[in-house]
């Protein structure tokens, strides 16, 4: 194996090397605290084995940052785009960003 391949590195704790981990943060804009989002987000996250956290921001938005395999993120970013039945979503900013290795989901 060449020197400096990613597979002769381990990655973070539950992913290969080799496995495509992905980060994004993600802000969505509407009626969305207040609504039980941030804890069917975890929920969700959790189920998918995506890493990362939740917060509601003082401007009304809720923060997420996911990290994990591309298809469970598309899938909460699914969920993002629709909320828990009583949220009101009306936009929901995505930003890739380096992934750091983070472990478990919290709401903050």
């Amino acid at each position: 194996m060449p020197t400096g391949s990613s597979a002769s590195r381990p990655g973070p704790v539950g992913f290969p090397a080799s496995s495509p981990l992905r980060r994004r943060r993600v802000i969505i804009h509407g009626r969305v605290q207040g609504v039980f989002f941030r804890d069917t987000l975890r929920r969700r996250a959790e189920s998918r084995g995506v890493a990362g956290w939740v917060s509601n921001r003082g401007d009304g938005t809720v923060e997420a940052v996911f990290e994990g395999r591309e298809a469970d993120i598309e899938a909460l970013l699914g969920f993002c785009r629709q909320g828990p039945a009583r949220a009101e979503v009306e936009r929901v900013d995505v930003r890739p960003e380096p992934p750091e290795g983070l472990t478990g989901f919290k709401i903050e």
